[in-house]
């Protein structure tokens, strides 16, 4: 952090090094290497929607309501491909539902990332991200 007084001694200059990181699709200040910082949790909302969205649609399937992707899919006025990726959140750990609720989940956890194939082993998933395991 610098402080400099305006050339005409009116105004003082505060500048404050910082690196801006998207997460869930809003921007995110970073401190800088060195200073002490403890972030925030912020949770991701996209990713929390699309969850929610995603144990919605399974209970619809278990329950009979709908009786396949295509059909969620129609209902949705979606690609099935999308309906595929968002459903494939329902396989997560619950620990790393919690974590990502909570907004303490890596950076590299966004949506963008959970809708590329991941494994469906609970073990598996949390060495994936670097997530400790439950106690």
């Amino acid at each position: 952090m610098k402080a400099e007084l305006s050339q005409d001694g009116t105004t003082i200059i505060i500048t404050i090094p910082m690196n801006l990181r998207k997460r869930g699709g809003r921007k995110r200040i970073m401190a800088p290497d060195g200073m002490d910082s403890m972030p925030m949790p912020q949770r991701d909302d996209t990713l929390a929607r699309l969850m929610a969205k995603a144990h919605r649609w399974l209970r619809d399937m278990e329950a009979g309501r709908i009786g396949s992707i295509r059909t969620l899919a129609e209902r949705e006025n979606l690609d099935d491909s999308y309906v595929a990726k968002v459903l494939r959140l329902t396989l997560l750990a619950p620990d790393i539902v919690k974590v990502i609720l909570d907004g303490n989940q890596p950076d590299v956890m966004t949506w963008r990332e959970l809708a590329k194939p991941f494994p469906a082993e609970w073990a598996q998933q949390r060495e994936q991200w670097g997530i400790a395991t439950p106690v």
